[in-house]
């Protein structure tokens, strides 16, 4: 975990019950045929907004969950910013889904698995922490990665017949 200094148990406590929703909405994900990518945006104990990666059924490039789950905290709340929000995933964001991450000025992103081919809070990028923009994201992963993870080589083997 880095970026987070007062990581408290009712902290860890809520970053469990809301990755266990992310992680729901990832195996609704699966069972559309998506890849298994679910996410949820609170503040404090309140969701604000929760989704699944979209972008077979939807014919959408940009239908993460990430930012299907911003698009529903920022409808919800009338505003295109959500500041003192965090965003639970349960895969480590890609550079789109930062780059809406920091334009939102969400606070914590809260993550499962890392993802080593295009992760952008710390595997291949930082972005969130990059020096050169306007706004920082505090980062902590590894919640529910066994599961987030078994979820996606569940989902790719079932893909490759194997």
């Amino acid at each position: 975990m880095h970026g987070l200094s007062n990581h408290t148990d009712e902290t860890a406590d809520l970053d469990r019950r809301f990755m266990a929703l992310a992680l729901a909405a990832a195996r609704a994900a699966a069972a559309a045929g998506e890849v298994p990518v679910g996410a949820v945006v609170a503040r404090g104990a309140q969701v604000l907004g929760v989704a699944h990666n979209a972008p077979i059924g939807t014919h959408d490039p940009t239908a993460h969950a990430e930012v299907l789950a911003l698009r529903a905290a920022a409808e919800y709340e009338g505003n295109y910013r959500l500041p003192g929000t965090t965003l639970y995933c349960t895969v480590e964001p890609c550079v789109m889904c930062v780059g809406a991450l920091l334009n939102a000025r969400v606070h914590r992103v809260v993550f499962g698995c890392r993802e080593p081919k295009g992760g952008a809070l710390g595997s291949v990028y930082d972005l969130g922490r990059d020096g050169r923009g306007n706004h920082r994201i505090a980062v902590t992963d590894g919640v529910g990665a066994g599961s987030a993870s078994t979820l996606l080589q569940e989902f790719f083997r079932q893909r490759r017949g194997a």
